[in-house]
């Protein structure tokens, strides 16, 4: 009986609870708890294995580039990062009040890891995440435009929760990028909250976006709501292959 117990919870998809009632029938453990206890017991084995696979499914949707993650972020190299306002910004009141954060700074010194970083941490708190660098950004929604899914593709980046757009101004901005950015950023504004990382100071952005009412109206819905965070210093890259 209890065999066929564990294969219709595995055939049913339930496995965390097979796993555990499969794991307690070897050791004899369920005779310790009585019949609500090991209820208890069977369900938070349940909620526990489908919340991993929710965030397993996350992290891969969200199609992050680097495996980065808040333990292991580097607090003690001079590049001006302050640890308070990181673990804060990991407390995710940001996303809470739909705020954004700008990520600036030179190549090497940390900015696009500390944003998968954050994006990581919010998948592993189950908040949808999608992370773009820019040259994959333009090419999706010239790919898309064409395809005629474009309205589809446009839906999935204004309701996310977290929208993390890389090397922003590295690329040129087409005249289709550009329709793609007011489309999402005027949507998310004040709903959903985007982390922006950039080599360019955003004093410099608007001649990047083009088109002075565009430019006005993103810069805008992006910039004054938004934890800005400057990195100084020599690159991470460059005094890692010196130290070795």
């Amino acid at each position: 009986m209890e065999q066929q117990t564990i294969a219709k919870l595995t055939s049913m998809n339930i496995k965390g609870m097979s796993q555990t009632y499969h794991e307690d029938l070897s050791t004899g453990q369920i005779a310790d708890h009585t019949i609500a206890e090991y209820l208890a017991k069977l369900t938070d084995a349940e909620w526990e294995h489908r919340q991993n696979r929710k965030i397993v499914n996350l992290k891969r949707a969200a199609n992050f580039r680097q495996q980065a993650h808040p333990l292991n972020i580097d607090y003690t190299i001079d590049r001006q990062l302050d640890k308070g306002v990181m673990q804060r910004l990991l407390g995710f009141t940001f996303l809470k009040q739909a705020e954004n954060i700008i990520f600036t700074g030179l190549t090497g010194t940390g900015k696009s890891y500390l944003a998968q970083a954050i994006g990581i941490s919010a998948c592993e708190n189950t908040y949808r995440t999608m992370y773009y660098p820019m040259s994959l950004l333009t090419d999706k929604a010239n790919a898309v435009k064409i395809q005629g899914n474009y309205p589809k593709w446009i839906k999935k980046l204004q309701q996310v929760p977290l929208l993390i757009l890389d090397d922003f101004g590295l690329t040129s901005i087409d005249s289709i990028t550009r329709k793609a950015l007011i489309d999402i950023i005027d949507f998310r504004y004040a709903k959903h909250s985007t982390i922006i990382v950039s080599q360019i100071p955003v004093n410099k952005w608007h001649p990047l976006i083009g088109e002075d009412t565009i430019a006005d109206a993103i810069l805008d819905r992006i910039v004054h709501n938004a934890h800005r965070i400057q990195l100084k210093g020599e690159s991470m890259r460059r005094q890692n292959k010196i130290s070795s």
